[in-house]
């Protein structure tokens, strides 16, 4: 089995699904479940609390068990029975509950796809930046096709779109994998305490994943309302999906390049490039009230994103062992994706109901003290 064209398959398809869930969900509870923005926000908001716990906490331990194959069937399994449970409700607290249980188990799968790339980059020699900009494909292809399929039989039908990606997402399971994949973990490894203890002593550790919880976090705003923020400046269902599809592009082309281009620059030369082009692009966002504009900083995601995830995964596919990756990207997963993202999602609401493109400007509360961390740290903890 060809483990690069295994693992671009898998990141392809997941990220179809991951282009439904990411900037269509919040728009879905508004718009399909006659929810207002703020209680939309407030279940997101928590979602991404129990995103947090179940990334950080069960997922790792999972791995500890079951092999990579394994962990991401049951993930897969636990999401469909889930989007058939949403289906006949519509009240705030039933959704909020059912939001919190999707949650648990769907957003789960990203770590379990990052780790299972991590694992085969060291065992395997895959190149990650390559099997990566599948996954970035999937996603343009998946904003594209729901926006023409939003645009023409409504918001109701975004979960219908997440089940049949996520079937997709079964059958893959059921198909030839990598024999690491498939490896079930040794009994020595599954001191789960013991080995987050290790982890938490690499000294540069702590440093890279705040400032990737910083970067990471500021994407908030723009991953909760900027369906709803192209709304309410006038751009056409049909359209919406094609300007937020721009940024993904531009992270093809980084994944694509990244492993030959960037090999002799350092994590920490990356992430302050990254933090440099977020914070530029939420300026830009508020500062030109406009489509054209909103257009123009979607080429930064390729830095705000793209390079600040890139080299979080450099740094702990270059520092940390094997068994150590699991925990990583589910810290990763739980606080830099989830917790930083969830108190971000309400600080952005609040500002949302105040001036939408506030929302985004208030993002710069992380970029400018990652600048400033990574600065201040980088030659000392040399990451």
């Amino acid at each position: 089995m060809n483990s690069q064209r295994w693992m671009s398959q898998n990141f392809f398809i997941f990220f179809i699904t991951w282009g439904i869930f990411l900037p269509y969900w919040t728009g879905w509870l508004v718009q399909a479940k006659g929810l207002s923005v703020t209680e939309a926000s407030l279940i997101m908001g928590f979602g991404l609390l129990a995103r947090g716990a179940s990334t950080m906490f069960a997922f790792p331990l999972a791995s500890k068990y079951w092999s990579n194959q394994i962990v991401i069937l049951i993930l897969t399994i636990c999401s469909l029975i889930v989007t058939v449970i949403y289906i006949p409700f519509s009240s705030f607290v039933t959704l909020f509950i059912v939001t919190m249980i999707f949650n648990t188990v769907y957003p789960a799968l990203l770590p379990a796809m990052d780790s299972t790339a991590g694992t085969l980059v060291q065992q395997d020699g895959v190149n990650y930046g390559r099997s990566r900009s599948y996954g970035s494909l999937g996603f343009i292809v998946s904003v594209f096709i729901n926006s023409l399929i939003i645009g023409y039989w409504g918001e109701q039908s975004i979960l219908w779109s997440m089940m049949a990606g996520l079937f997709l997402i079964l059958f893959m399971r059921f198909l030839p994998a990598p024999d690491v994949v498939l490896v079930k973990p040794v009994a020595v490894e599954r001191n789960w305490l013991q080995s987050m203890r290790n982890l938490w002593q690499v000294k540069s550790f702590p440093i890279v994943l705040l400032v990737v919880v910083l970067i990471q976090g500021a994407h908030a705003s723009y991953y909760n309302y900027a369906y709803i923020y192209l709304q309410d400046i006038g751009v056409n269902s049909y359209y919406i999906g094609i300007i937020l599809n721009i940024a993904v592009i531009f992270e093809v082309f980084y994944f694509v390049k990244a492993d030959h281009l960037l090999t002799k620059w350092q994590p920490s030369s990356l992430l302050l490039v990254a933090a440099a082009g977020s914070t530029l692009r939420w300026v830009l966002i508020f500062s030109f009230q406009n489509v054209w504009v909103f257009m123009l900083s979607q080429s930064l995601h390729a830095l705000s994103f793209g390079m600040a995830h890139y080299a979080f995964i450099r740094y702990i596919t270059n520092n940390l062992p094997k068994q150590q990756i699991s925990n990583a990207q589910g810290i990763y997963s739980a606080v830099a994706l989830s917790l930083g993202t969830a108190l971000l999602t309400l600080m952005g609401g609040f500002l949302y109901e105040i001036v939408p493109a506030l929302a985004f400007l208030g993002m710069i509360v992380c970029t400018l003290p990652a600048i400033a961390l990574i600065i201040v740290t980088r030659k000392h903890y040399k990451y």
